[in-house]
């Protein structure tokens, strides 16, 4: 709880995965994927409860032995590639049959993120005053540098500037989505069914902290970073 909100935590874990098969139970640095989330998550001092929200029963099992909670099973139909993110996270308020303020969404994909992240981005949300807050990291490579190509192959700026940008120094920030952490207040999001708006405001994360895994390669870099950390 923070300032009288109470906060929900979510940690979705599907079954399915076809670039990276039974990613969520495969074990990085000692252990399962999934279990980096969670222990981080229940450091948390503003996380009132931290659910698991998963169709598959292998998964079930692993989240229960590294203390998470697990009240429902998923829905087939919530599970499948082509489901949108967002619905997993509304059937989960919908279901729990309790009231929060606020709701995380951590992704077991991001096992470098750190409670820091987590409480961090909370309590920016709750002082900012915003619906919405989400994690952002700078971003390796800027759109102000990239083309698209014609069918000849010419060159065309993807962001057309004013004037052409020479210098990195003189190139503005910019920032991506880094899927580690989403807070949201719980009736705004199940209003919208959206974390992106014009009112959401970014929590940013450093870079080394912000690997989310999609492939074999960013399932080993994670294993040696996390492996050399320990």
């Amino acid at each position: 709880m923070i300032k009288q909100q109470k906060v929900l935590g979510i940690i979705p874990a599907r079954g399915g995965s076809k670039t990276l098969p039974r990613k969520n139970v495969k074990v990085l640095a000692g252990k399962p994927l999934i279990a980096w989330t969670i222990e981080e998550a229940r450091k948390s001092k503003y996380i009132d409860r931290l659910i698991v929200s998963s169709d598959d029963a292998e998964i079930i099992q692993v989240a229960k032995e590294w203390g998470g909670e697990v009240p429902f099973v998923r829905p087939a139909a919530l599970a499948g590639d082509e489901t949108p993110g967002i619905e997993p996270v509304i059937h989960a308020l919908n279901t729990i049959g309790e009231k929060y303020d606020y709701m995380i969404l951590l992704q077991p994909t991001s096992p470098l993120r750190t409670v820091a992240d987590i409480d961090g981005c909370i309590h920016y949300c709750i002082r900012k005053d915003a619906p919405v807050c989400v994690s952002v990291s700078a971003a390796d490579e800027s759109p102000y540098w990239m083309y698209t190509l014609s069918e000849q192959r010419k060159m065309y700026p993807l962001m057309p500037a004013a004037k052409l940008i020479d210098r990195r120094q003189n190139l503005p920030p910019v920032y991506v989505l880094n899927g580690a952490v989403y807070v949201a207040q719980t009736d705004y999001l199940l209003k919208t069914k959206s974390f992106i708006s014009e009112e959401t405001v970014a929590y940013i994360m450093p870079g080394d902290r912000s690997w989310d895994i999609d492939d074999e390669m960013d399932f080993l870099i994670c294993d040696l970073i996390k492996a050399a950390g320990q």
